[in-house]
């Protein structure tokens, strides 16, 4: 944690040390509020970046299977069209 040390010397003497001490203080919260706002802003942000990110996955996971699907059907008909159709070209020819 970064804090402030030094106080020009003319603020100094215009404060005095009680006030500037209690400057330096402020200070020094202001920055350890913003700092915390900061990392709560941050893990937020990536947290909603990774729900977005798994929501996108699961979608284009669930479309790549329906597609799977789909192919694996194709493939399979025309496997059987191709098997009766040797099927009938052998019992013809043995006719």
């Amino acid at each position: 944690m970064a804090e402030i040390l030094i106080i020009p010397e003319t603020l100094r003497t215009k404060l005095g040390d009680d006030g500037a001490k209690e400057l330096v203080d402020l200070i020094n919260q202001a920055f350890k509020g913003l700092r915390e706002s900061f990392s709560e802003t941050a893990a937020g942000k990536l947290e909603q970046r990774i729900a977005e990110t798994k929501s996108d996955l699961e979608k284009q996971i669930a479309n790549v299977r329906a597609d799977m699907i789909k192919w694996m059907f194709i493939f399979w008909a025309g496997q059987v069209a191709v098997t009766v159709g040797l099927f009938s070209l052998f019992y013809n020819l043995l006719k």
